[in-house]
Formats: structure tokens, sequence, C-alpha cells
């Protein structure tokens, strides 16, 4: 046997598969909205997608990766739906003749013609938001079922953002496309006049899919940045499609704000920059006035203390300061004190004790930590012995920090957030 051929061959499978998991996770989103609107079935859609995906493992292992992936996949997963329906009208002994190209409809699945003229969004991917967000799940199944068909988080990683359990959240998912298909609820955007109670569900999720391109839960990569970017575009969608409703502004202030420090977050090899350590002249000055004119007119429009709002406030302060030093710090502790009221959870208590340590002492910030440490949300949050850490390492407690950084350090399953957690108790030395 030879050897060298052998590992060439392995290296070139591990070659095709790294790019068929990064083609995925550029493509999946658009596949699997595409499809439902095909096919008027989410989980039905999801599973022609991911069996696209293993005959992608199988063809372009052989026949290399085609110039086009995307629309290999889409091609591939489109005559899947076709061979399904002319299953489906077979055992339902219909005869109905499907046009074999590439703007294939089912007939029996067309849109009533007023349903399309009040079809307010022309997007298959906010389709599927909305259809994720459909008021017959909970809130719980909303934000799971659309992290995983937009998102293209794994359970493990969905139960890590939302600080649950990960057969709570892959129950979730499975009873949500169970329900929305036993419900038959269809793949369309919602007439203008019931915008208003599914905008909430949306924001919520469109946020979700950007935070986690921000800060990935997991994996090498610190950042996903073209979540960020897909979430950016569903957000000026929504600002086009509800233009008076201020959170719409607050949510794409808060993004476009955030955004901005993307160039600036990470070293040439990706290691990760923390916000008071970042060069703000790398800072994207476009997304921040973009930012400060999306606050400004959520401002405007009467919401200064919605949730995203308040979000986008704090972030101003950050974009406002020409150095980390400059920045407000008791404003910024002052807006959590709002929003604690506003919307209070552990997760914001944590958030608010970094400003309340920044603005008034380390020990300040360390009482309200230790307030809320007991917290069942944050037992496996990786971010509560981080904070910690670092506010018992201001305060000279450097054994208790050190510790504190190894557990946050265990706790992480980013790869690049893990090695900064180590370097840190590494260098906590008396």
């Amino acid at each position: 046997m030879d050897v060298s051929n052998d590992h060439t061959a392995r290296d070139v499978q591990g070659h095709v598969r790294r790019t068929i998991d990064a083609v995925w996770r550029i493509e999946s989103t658009r596949l699997i909205a595409g499809l439902a609107r095909m096919v008027r079935d989410v989980g039905l859609a999801e599973e022609l997608a991911q069996d696209a995906f293993l005959a992608a493992i199988e063809h372009w292992t052989t026949s290399g990766v085609p110039d086009k992936p995307g629309a290999w996949l889409m091609a591939t997963a489109k005559r899947r739906a076709i061979d399904r329906m002319r299953q489906h009208q077979l055992h339902a002994r219909k005869q109905t003749t499907i046009d074999h190209d590439d703007d294939w409809q089912p007939a029996l699945l067309a849109a009533d013609p007023e349903t399309a003229a009040d079809d307010v969004i022309g997007d298959d991917v906010l389709r599927l938001v909305f259809t994720a967000c459909h008021p017959v799940l909970s809130s719980d199944a909303q934000v799971a079922l659309t992290l995983r068909l937009l998102g293209g988080l794994t359970t493990e990683e969905i139960a890590r953002a939302c600080l649950v359990p990960e057969p709570t959240v892959a129950q979730r998912i499975v009873r949500a496309k169970r329900t929305l298909s036993e419900a038959n609820v269809p793949f369309e955007t919602p007439g203008r006049d019931e915008l208003p109670e599914r905008l909430a569900a949306v924001l919520g999720v469109v946020y979700l899919i950007f935070n986690e391109g921000y800060a990935a839960t997991s994996g090498t990569d610190w950042m996903r940045p073209a979540l960020c970017d897909e979430a950016l575009r569903l957000g000026r969608i929504l600002v086009a499609l509800a233009p008076l409703e201020p959170e719409v502004h607050g949510l794409l202030a808060l993004m476009e704000l955030q955004a901005s420090r993307i160039g600036a977050r990470t070293k040439p090899d990706g290691t990760p920059i923390l916000l008071l350590d970042q060069d703000r002249t790398r800072w994207d000055h476009l997304y921040i006035q973009r930012g400060l004119a999306s606050l400004r007119h959520a401002e405007r429009l009467g919401g200064a203390e919605g949730p995203y709002a308040l979000q986008a406030a704090l972030a101003a302060c950050h974009a406002r300061a020409p150095t980390a030093q400059d920045t407000d710090w008791p404003r910024i502790a002052g807006l959590y004190d709002v929003l604690a009221a506003r919307m209070g959870s552990p997760v914001v208590e944590l958030n608010r004790a970094v400003a309340v340590a920044m603005a008034y002492g380390p020990q300040a910030g360390l009482d309200v930590v230790d307030a809320i440490v007991d917290a069942r949300e944050l037992r496996d949050y990786h971010l509560l012995p981080s904070v910690r850490g670092d506010l018992l390492q201001k305060l000279g407690r450097v054994d208790e920090a050190r510790a504190e950084f190894e557990r946050a350090a265990d706790l992480a399953r980013n790869e690049r957030e893990a090695e900064l957690l180590r370097r840190r108790a590494a260098a906590t030395t008396p």
C-alpha cells in the first residue's frame, strides 16, 4: 500500500469536508428558505436540504467541489423535492404534470392570488423567519427553531445560547416542526394587520442570529460575520416593512453599532481582542453613523426606552468615545439600571455588573455579580466566572481570580475564547 497516496487521499477528503461544512453554513439558510417556499413545509424543507448536503459529501469527495456549490445544493434538493411530490401524488392517485425546469413550482401549492397580493415581504429568508415565529408556537419554540433553521446552530449551541439543557432544545425543535405541519401553517408572510403581533418574535430571533455571528457559541472562529451580515440585511428589510415601529429601528441601530467593531475584534491570527483593548481607528465609522441615525429614528418615534433602543444607546456610548478612557461609564451603568427594570434577567445583571465596576469600582461590580452567582440560568455560563475573575483580579485576589478564569475556560465551547481565558489564567500572578 502506498502510504503517501493514502495520506494525500485523506487530506483531499478532509479539505472537501471542511469546504462542504463552510458551504453549508453559508448556504443552508437560503437553501431551506427556498425549499420551504416550494414545498410549504419547514420540516420537509430542512430534511431535503440535509439530503442534499449528504449527497454533496458523497459526490464532491470524488468529483471535486463545483464552481457554484450553492446552486448545486439547490438543484439537488429541488430534484429530491420533485421526487417527493411525485411519490405523494402517486399515493394520492392524483395526475399532475410537474415541470422539471429550475423555475418549477408545485401546482398544488400555488399561492392564492389575494394572499400573494397581500404578501408584503419579497424575501424567502424573511418568510422563513415569520413562519418559524408563527403564533401557534411558544416563544421558546420560535427561538429554537429559528436558530436551527436560520443560524444553522446545533442543538448544543442553541442550548448554550438560550441557557437551557440540550434535550429541552431538541424537544422544542421537533415539536415546533410537528406543530407547524399539523397546523398546516403556510409558508407565507402575514398580512399587514397581522404584522404587529408577529414582529416582536421576529426581532428577537434576528438579534439572536446576529449575536451568534458576533460571538460564536462554539467552533474555531470567534465570529461568524456572514450571520451578522444576514441579520443586518433582514433588519433593513424590517425597517422598510415597518418604518413606524421604534423597536425595529432600535434593533437595526444596535446591530449596526456592534457590527462597526467587527474589524477590530480579532488579531490577524484570529485571536480575540477585548473591547477596551481594541484600536478604535479600525471601527467602521460608516456603520457608526448609520447606527446613530437609526437610534435617533427610534427615539423620535417614542421608543427611547424600548429594549433594543436601550441596548443601542449603550453601544452608542462606546461608539462616541474616541478612546476607552473617554467612555461615559456612569451613563452606561444608568442605562443598564433602566434596562434591568424593563427586562431584568441574570444576563442583564451580569452586564450591569461590568458597567457598575467600571463606573464605581471593582468591589461594587463584584457585589452585583455575587448577588446572581447562584442563578440557575448562569450555572454553565462561562461569562459569569470570566467577569468574576476579572473583578477579583482588579481587587488583588489573584488566586481566586485564576480559579475563576480556569473555570470559565473549561465552560467555554468556542476555542478562541477558551484560549483567551486560559491565557488570562496563566497571566494572573501575585
